[in-house]
């Protein structure tokens, strides 16, 4: 059982705890930390958490306490990670882990240095239709893994944090793009180097410092591309959706907009529906069970599983810095109009992949284009002569 202290007492600290209480979890949520005393005092009455405080030393520093889990503000990240490494608490933190890679790295430092348990809590990479997806990526049945997209679009956070550039360290980009790198790597191969990254961003709605729109390319060594379309501007609830492409296959994924559960009400009665949903009147698209869609049960399951059996969790420190490193080159190219390098001074993957061979052997003179069955029956070949490189098209015997 593992007792935890909870920092940050608003909404995504309130969604953890509805998955840590959940389904007769013998994991509890004791103490709570909140810069706000009201804000404490009202999570640890709603969670019965015996110890509350707007110190947060005194509760991370709490002798009952036996994980950390951060909540908090980006800008708040790096002090609570600190001071977990400083007590020796096991810590697990919310994403982005920092607001910049050099950040992030030294988070992680911290971590290592101390000995301590790290975990990255990025839930949209333990959600259901993800792991079964990414079960599917690595036995083989889309083949060499050659782009992955992933989207998520909603009309933009709750807390006023996310607003201010300085707290938060971006706008929509660090928000929502850190889920979509991640979902990517996972696809492509979390020990491909990703090596530059070209980005579109923009401030197209939103009176706001940051970014409220963005799209971006990222090259993998292996040739394999990563895709990623974020906005805080998009109007119907929020949008979460990722494709695979392989040689031997695609996925597609709708996580949340369309779920196969629809609703329609004229209002009498309506609450609550999913979150960002933009109205609770007409045709409404509910989530069945809503923390366990995003992940949040499959995530710390593995994340308290991997710290009690002394391994590393799926998602872990060094994937939170190599997420920040993307979206720094993603910055600076939304900046420079230029493909930007990854810059990424500890690099635990592999070393100097190149794009793999892409020429299919039909037969001895030949490669393969395509084969297909045409509507009048032919059974079709597009072939390449390998010497003269002229193209032909024949029926096949």
């Amino acid at each position: 059982m593992q007792k935890i202290a909870m920092l940050g007492g608003g909404f995504i600290g309130r969604f953890y705890a509805e998955s840590l209480h959940g389904q007769r979890s013998r994991d509890r949520v004791i103490a709570i930390y909140a810069r706000r005393e009201e804000t404490a005092q009202k999570f640890a009455t709603d969670y019965g958490c015996s110890i509350w405080s707007t110190n947060m030393e005194e509760i991370i520093a709490h002798p009952d306490v036996t994980m950390v889990c951060v909540a908090l503000p980006n800008n708040l990240h790096a002090t609570a990670v600190e001071l977990c490494a400083k007590h020796k608490k096991n810590v697990v933190c919310t994403k982005p882990l920092g607001r910049t890679a050099e950040e992030a790295l030294r988070m992680m430092k911290l971590v290592e240095e101390a000995g301590i348990f790290g975990g990255y809590l990025e839930d949209l990479c333990y959600s259901p239709k993800f792991l079964k997806a990414l079960e599917s990526v690595k036995s083989g049945a889309l083949g060499r893994i050659l782009w992955a997209k992933s989207r998520e679009a909603h009309p933009g956070p709750h807390s006023n944090w996310f607003w201010d550039k300085e707290q938060a360290g971006g706008g929509c980009m660090l928000d929502l793009g850190c889920h979509c790198v991640e979902i990517a790597r996972s696809f492509i191969g979390k020990d491909v180097r990703p090596v530059e990254v070209m980005c579109w961003a923009a401030t197209q709605v939103k009176p706001i410092d940051a970014e409220d729109h963005a799209i971006a390319l990222v090259k993998y060594e292996n040739g394999a591309i990563g895709q990623f379309e974020v906005s805080w501007v998009f109007r119907g609830g929020m949008d979460l959706r990722d494709e695979v492409m392989g040689t031997e296959g695609t996925i597609w994924i709708n996580n949340f907009l369309r779920t196969g559960f629809e609703i329609y009400t004229s209002g009498k009665g309506a609450d609550y529906v999913a979150e960002k949903a933009e109205s609770n009147t007409g045709w409404l698209f509910p989530v069945g069970d809503e923390v366990n869609d995003l992940g949040y049960n499959h995530m710390f399951t593995d994340m308290f599983t991997s710290c009690e059996e002394g391994r590393e969790p799926a998602e872990t420190f060094y994937d939170g810095y190599v997420v920040n490193a993307v979206l720094d080159a993603a910055y600076r190219s939304a900046e420079s109009k230029q493909w930007e390098p990854v810059d990424l001074p500890v690099w635990r993957g592999q070393e100097g992949l190149s794009q793999e061979k892409t020429l299919v052997d039909y037969d001895a003179d030949y490669y393969l284009i395509k084969e297909e069955l045409t509507h009048d029956g032919r059974h079709k070949l597009i072939l390449k002569d390998k010497v003269s490189g002229k193209i032909i098209e024949k029926d096949k015997l």
